[in-house]
């Protein structure tokens, strides 16, 4: 069996009913039960019915997304699927990957991305932030835009570097603006305001990095099982001190998405697969890498094949 990489999606990759392929299913029940320990509420509920529209808001759907993907994590283990020989998580996804490395607890886990997205949420008041992405234009082009965007009062920075042509960028909600208007005449194929209003992965998140690191002292970190590729330098890292620092900074810092998996392709890796709702990483790869196969996860029979395929059958 050759290296293969697990890849954990992020927020956007969240919906409704997102584990009900898997209903019935003895460890995904268990997961789900020991988030609803951890949180106090109902995350069976919350993902299946999501009756009172909080799977869209931050603090839920945080812890939401990181329990999907590790059901599923534990769903392929149990399974038989090999171990990866690296983790790689987007943004949020990180914390799935470090669980998934054995590095943080799920319990501990759970508990942390739903302070996160709280403290995420308080750091910049409602409609102050904004973040849109912008398709169609290279990272040099769009990162000039974003300079000349910004001024004293406002500014807007590259957020995510999530594919050639596709970055996501995230500052004051004037600046955003200015910057949607000046890529379409740049040459953007799209420009397309995103329905959150906390500027992640910019230096407006400072506060909830602050908040984050004295968090993050009072959670036990064991030393990663295999290499966890970081969102904020796209390297790995061993030691456990720098990793809770890696967290920090991702929050005020961009997600290199495109830098990491052209990394892991230079490494060697040609497979992977998305373990977590959805498909999004996958396109991604696609259009990052063309050679690596990537499976996904999203129902039994496409985790079965995913198995197999990363068992080399």
């Amino acid at each position: 069996m050759s290296d293969f990489v697990l890849l954990f999606p992020g927020q956007g990759s969240q919906s409704k009913g997102m584990l009900d392929a898997f209903d019935g299913i003895d460890v995904v029940t268990r997961t789900l039960e020991e988030a609803s320990d951890a949180l106090g509420y109902d995350m069976a509920a919350l993902i299946r019915d999501d009756a009172e529209d909080k799977l869209g808001q931050t603090e839920f759907t945080q812890p939401a997304l990181l329990t999907a993907s590790t059901a599923l994590m534990r769903l392929w283990r149990e399974k038989g699927g090999a171990e990866p020989t690296q983790v790689a998580g987007h943004s949020l996804g990180e914390y799935s990957a470090l669980v998934a490395a054995g590095v943080i607890d799920f319990s501990d886990a759970v508990q942390l991305v739903a302070f996160r997205g709280q403290v995420m949420t308080q750091a910049v008041p409602a409609g102050i932030g904004s973040m849109a992405a912008i398709l169609g234009l290279a990272d040099d082009v769009l990162e000039e835009l974003c300079v000349n965007a910004s001024d004293d009062s406002d500014k807007v920075w590259a957020a995510n570097y999530n594919c050639p042509g596709q970055l996501v960028v995230a500052g004051h909600a004037a600046a955003v603006d200015r910057l949607m208007v000046s890529a379409k005449e740049a040459g953007a194929k799209r420009a397309l305001p995103l329905a959150v209003s906390a500027p992640s992965h910019t230096p407006l998140m400072q506060p909830a990095a602050d908040a984050m690191a004295l968090r993050l002292q009072d959670i036990t970190f064991s030393a990663p099982n295999c290499p966890v590729w970081g969102n904020a330098s796209a390297t790995t890292e061993q030691d456990v001190e720098k990793i809770r620092e890696a967290l920090v900074a991702q929050l005020i810092s961009p997600v290199r998405w495109t830098e990491t998996i052209q990394k892991l392709a230079a490494t060697g890796v040609s497979r992977g697969v998305e373990m977590g709702p959805g498909k999004v990483l996958s396109g991604l790869v696609k259009r990052i890498e063309r050679g690596m196969i990537v499976g996904v996860s999203v129902t039994p029979d496409q985790l079965e094949s995913s198995i197999n395929l990363m068992a080399g059958e």
